[in-house]
């Protein structure tokens, strides 16, 4: 079994930054993808970037390219997403998820799920 642990989330003004975590546990060994996603209210749950677990290799949507940064620790089974001049249209629940396959964007394609952060731009 797989489980999946967020924190870091809050408000914050605009142009400001936060960081979130996930924190894994499980058979973590089995991850081929962790990714962040995120929901509006009233708006689907969307892809925002993710990273190959063992290669450490990156890819993000256009909306946060050059702003957010993801990476991993793989010795303490965690995943970041360091986000930095955030704007009010960043607001959403953040979502940690993981797979064991490869590097897709779906949200209906990945195995396992956080119960989700808080994050909060005001303008």
């Amino acid at each position: 079994q797989v489980q999946l642990v967020e924190s870091g989330g809050g408000l914050v003004q605009a142009g400001g930054s936060l960081r979130l975590s996930c924190a894994a546990s499980g058979r973590t060994y089995s991850f081929g993808v962790v990714a962040w996603f995120r929901q509006a209210p009233g708006k689907e749950r969307e892809f925002v970037t993710a990273i190959r677990w063992s290669l450490g290799s990156t890819y993000y949507a256009d909306s946060v390219k050059g702003r957010f940064t993801i990476s991993n620790d793989i010795a303490k089974n965690a995943v970041y997403l360091q986000m930095n001049s955030l704007k009010p249209e960043d607001t959403a629940v953040y979502y940690c998820a993981a797979r064991r396959g490869n590097l897709i964007t779906l949200a209906r394609d990945y195995d396992f799920w956080g119960q989700g952060t808080q994050v909060t731009v005001s303008s």
